[in-house]
């Protein structure tokens, strides 16, 4: 076979052209790199005020992930004196650290991310760092946020040869450079953030205050001991009504007006409102109204909100953004860490009502008998204080209007947290174990209370009182009796201490267990007819309490008889009630009836003849008759001189009132001499 070989005249070999090739791409890729080198490091520190310019976003990407900011696909609401915190420092001359915190679902992610994009605007350059529960990789990350911020490569070489430490190679160059921040998001267990152990307080580790730009930690840990002194906690609360219907609004504009109604009942959770608003926004949904997916909460609160998903167990990702799960990253995280009691003492605070609880009802006694655990006092409080430090439970403080109230510890968990858990956390004993128990220890806090000395005992009756409706629901008919004893025993220390609201939820409670457990005619439901309308006297409810009193005087007069005891007390009860609306003839004749039975049956001279004469002289004073006034006063001293003695405080109390009688007839007399004509 003939070989044929085509030669081009004065063409280099083939060999040498691939060359020149090779040689000419090399040569533009090293010019390219040079050229980027240089454009980085001019971007990262050619600022003239020595801060930085901002870096491409799309270039900044480390370990495998991106290290831009989540875009925020909503307006952030609500939110704007937490945003001027962070601007102000982002704006400020010098650096430091700030720390979102605040239980699950409260939106710290997208209030770091809104603060982030704020600072991109006013030309910062801004780096992202979802904390991975890897300290390594949270130093990689960081290390790669102070390369963009211009730390020489021959550092870092240093510092991977173990020369110098990573860390501190990244933190003093940080603190050189301004006009950054660096978010790191969801630093949930910041123990182990590393280097070494212990919290970052001790400012050694990833996590410092020191940088010459900002440092942003979004985290459920609430507490100053994890942070230190020189970090600006942001502690986030729900959020306000109106804020919180306007992000339904924003979310769903077409479900209707009732809005901020259905953000009240979410609590103002943006995890919850974001998700009944992406709920509503759905054409196919089975609600499409708030008012119609706040009624259907109250039925299908597990599907709606409580609803399980698949991969949340796995993912922590996921966990965050369902509201079922949110709460379980903490809980996890707490008996990792050997609070082994936090899930059941949350457990049991969500069997009692929204309003806060006092600190004593939640004993080592009750946790051990509901949960069949091993609780000391030691242990519990650690439960307890785990449970806040990632805002799960709060402690409201105190008003100071009541006494000693500032010493009376309260809890309280937000309204979803303590719904969520009620629909979805799994018991190790039966729920029906666990109110026994728990209706148990409520009867003994409330004889307790009863038991204490003076008003030590008033403050914590009043923050018991919502909780003990339930008490008596959960005990009708098996120990109706028992139970109804004990709210009664409330509602008589709620009357000492002048707790009046609380008194009439009680008492109206009873009366109506009464009425459908022993009847109308009952004797004790008609105690406990009167004792509600008293209760409402003292709210000023007169005239709902003058309807009762003349419904329970008809009926004792119809049962007991005219002159019974009782029958004379509601007589004299409505008379009462009538002298506050302003119906004193009639009240006065209630009263001057009810002294001539009260005269004949017990007696001129016992206590409650003297409350009617005292009672119908008040009456007569004010339809002006003083000297019939004053009269029952003189005679109403003789009787409390004779019977108890001149220095009795009730003794004092009826001779004040005749002088106080006799003072206002005198006045009426110079009135009237005042106004006879001059005689000419």
């Amino acid at each position: 076979m003939a070989i044929v070989t085509n030669y081009v005249t004065a063409q280099p070999p083939k060999w040498a052209e691939n060359t020149v090739l090779v040689w000419s791409v090399f040569a533009g890729l090293v010019l390219v790199s040079l050229g980027l080198f240089f454009w980085e490091r001019h971007l990262a520190t050619g600022a003239p005020d020595g801060g930085v310019r901002p870096v491409p976003l799309g270039r900044i990407a480390a370990g495998g992930h991106s290290m831009n900011p989540p875009t925020v696909p909503a307006p952030v609401r609500g939110r704007e004196a937490e945003l001027e915190r962070i601007g102000a420092l982002v704006r400020g001359p010098g650096g430091g650290m700030a720390v979102v915190c605040g239980a699950g679902g409260l939106g710290k992610t997208t209030l770091a991310a809104e603060a982030a994009a704020q600072a991109q605007a006013q030309g910062r350059v801004v780096v992202w760092i979802r904390w991975r529960d890897d300290p390594d990789q949270l130093g990689q990350d960081l290390a790669q946020a102070a390369h963009i911020l211009g730390l020489p490569e021959s550092r870092l070489e240093e510092a991977h040869t173990g020369r110098v430490s990573l860390v501190d190679a990244v933190w003093e160059h940080l603190a050189t450079v301004t006009g950054w921040l660096v978010v790191v998001d969801n630093v949930d267990t910041p123990t182990r953030v590393g280097p070494g152990s212990g919290p970052p307080a001790a400012y050694r580790g990833w996590l410092r205050p020191h940088g010459g730009g900002v440092l942003l930690v979004t985290t459920r840990d609430t507490t100053r001991q994890t942070w230190g002194p020189d970090a600006d906690l942001i502690h986030l609360q729900p959020l306000a009504d109106e804020a919180a219907g306007t992000v339904l609004l924003d979310a769903a504009p077409h479900a209707g007006t009732e809005a901020e109604a259905l953000a009240v009942r979410l609590g103002g959770l943006p995890l919850a409102l974001n998700a009944a608003g992406a709920y509503l926004a759905v054409p196919t949904s089975r609600h499409r109204t708030f008012t119609a997916y706040q009624h259907a909460l109250e039925a299908e609160f597990a599907d709606l909100l409580g609803a399980d998903h698949p991969t949340a167990a796995t993912d922590p990702a996921v966990a965050r953004r369902v509201v079922r799960h949110t709460w379980d990253l903490s809980l996890d995280q707490l008996h990792s860490d050997g609070y082994t009691l936090a899930r059941p003492a949350l457990q049991l605070l969500a069997l009692l009502e929204a309003a806060p609880v006092p600190r004593t009802l939640i004993t080592p006694e009750l946790v051990a008998d509901a949960t069949g655990l091993a609780a000391t006092a030691a242990t519990v409080d650690a439960a307890l204080a785990g449970l806040h430090q990632y805002g799960l439970l709060r402690t409201p403080e105190t008003d100071g209007s009541e006494p000693g109230s500032v010493a009376v510890g309260r809890l309280q968990l937000h309204p979803l947290v303590r719904e969520v858990t009620t629909h979805t956390l799994t018991r190790p004993e039966p729920t029906t174990t666990w109110l026994a128990t728990l209706d148990d220890h409520l009867t003994r806090a409330v004889d307790a209370v009863a038991g204490m000395p003076g008003r030590t005992g008033w403050p914590t009756a009043r923050l018991l009182a919502p909780h003990l409706s339930a008490h008596l629901d959960r005990n009708t008919p098996h120990n109706f009796v028992g139970a109804r004893n004990t709210l009664a025993d409330l509602a008589d220390i709620l009357t000492a201490a002048g707790a009046s609201y609380e008194e009439v939820s009680l008492r109206r409670r009873v009366l109506d267990a009464e009425n459908d457990h022993f009847g109308p005619d009952d004797m004790d439901t008609q105690a406990s007819r009167n004792n509600f309308a008293n209760a409402l006297h003292e709210l000023g409810e007169h005239r709902q309490a003058a309807d009762l009193h003349r419904e329970n005087l008809a009926d004792r007069e119809r049962i007991l008889g005219p002159d019974h005891r009782e029958t004379l007390g509601s007589r004299h009860n409505l008379a009462n009630a009538l002298h506050e609306l302003g119906e004193h003839r009639q009240a006065a004749d209630l009263h001057r009836e009810n002294l001539a039975d009260r005269e004949r049956v017990l007696g001129p001279d016992h206590p409650d003849t003297l409350t009617s004469r005292n009672n119908l002289a008040d009456t007569l004073e004010s339809l002006g008759e003083h000297r019939l006034a004053a009269d029952l006063h003189q005679q109403n001293l003789s009787s409390f001189e004779r019977v108890l003695d001149p220095d009795h405080p009730h003794t004092l109390g009826c001779r004040n009132n005749l002088a106080n009688a006799e003072a206002r007839l005198a006045e009426v007399g110079r009135r009237r001499r005042w106004q006879l004509p001059r005689r000419r």
